[in-house]
């Protein structure tokens, strides 16, 4: 597999679940009373601003091993051990935080309108690798 693949199937595994989880973050908003709103964008904004800030240097270490990879290898390769460990705990994280009842909507409207544009900036910089590095 060329290497400009491995960038894409990176933006595809961290991009298709940002925009289902800041789709989900920004109906949770729609359902919260106004008064308090400002409160809550300001967490989002933290939020947002945080996971930003970590996946940008996740991004560049896993954008680093893919241009040490040889031309041709495997999908395996996209990420290291630690990184697809890393997304199948959070896939299954996320899918358990999806039946909890118990979990209020201002948390899902802070939380995940932070998370899920995160996510897709992650794959925007995944995409931005496969056209400059692969090239």
């Amino acid at each position: 597999m060329n290497k400009r693949f491995l960038y894409l199937i990176a933006a595809f595994i961290w991009g298709i679940p940002g925009i289902m989880i800041a789709i989900k973050g920004i109906r949770a908003y729609t359902t919260m009373p106004g008064n308090e709103l400002w409160w809550f964008i300001l967490i989002t904004a933290f939020v947002l601003t945080g996971f930003i800030i970590m996946f940008r240097r996740i991004v560049n270490r896993y954008c680093a091993l893919i241009a040490a990879e040889p031309d041709k290898t495997t999908v395996w390769h996209t990420f290291p051990l630690r990184g697809w460990i890393l997304v199948v705990c959070m896939s299954c994280l996320g899918m358990a935080l999806k039946f909890m009842p118990f979990i209020p909507a201002e948390f899902t409207a802070s939380f995940y309108s932070g998370l899920g544009p995160a996510l897709v900036i992650a794959a925007i910089l995944f995409t931005k690798h496969s056209f400059c590095d692969a090239v």
